[in-house]
């Protein structure tokens, strides 16, 4: 017969819930260059509490949030057909990005090595670089 539903809260209750959510949040929905930055900002500190822990009770806010930047990038960025040492070097362009700020995806010798062409990227490294840039992984295998 179906799923029986939970109860959908009153609109005004969602809406007691979702005003302070969002004025701790500070963006929750990404329409310009001033949102995209503070919900990157707001994603880089959810990432190093959350790190890699899907069940964390945070992930959700964190995945939220990164699929409001994701639609603004995708309408906003063309990422360019490229090597992907080409991507690499664009997104970390994009956003304004040393070596060293990628830390929690490689060495900074290995990002070296990556863009200077000595080094392909790994399936590993990918993974973090997609998970931190929120692209698609073809880009960099």
């Amino acid at each position: 017969m179906g799923h029986p539903h939970k109860a959908v809260p009153e609109p005004s209750a969602i809406l007691q819930a979702w005003t302070p959510f969002k004025r701790l949040i500070g963006v929750t929905s990404v329409n310009n260059e001033e949102d995209y930055a503070q919900a990157r900002a707001t994603i880089d500190t959810l990432l190093d509490e959350v790190g890699d822990k899907e069940d964390h009770p945070l992930a959700e806010v964190l995945d939220y949030l990164a699929n409001q930047v994701k639609t603004y990038e995708d309408e906003n960025f063309q990422i360019p057909e490229g090597k992907p040492m080409e991507v690499l070097r664009f997104l970390m362009e994009q956003h304004e990005l040393k070596q060293e700020d990628l830390g929690e995806c490689a060495p900074q010798s290995r990002i070296l090595d990556i863009l200077s062409g000595n080094r392909s990227i790994s399936k590993e490294i990918a993974k973090r670089l997609v998970y931190r840039f929120h692209v698609r992984a073809d880009l960099f295998l």
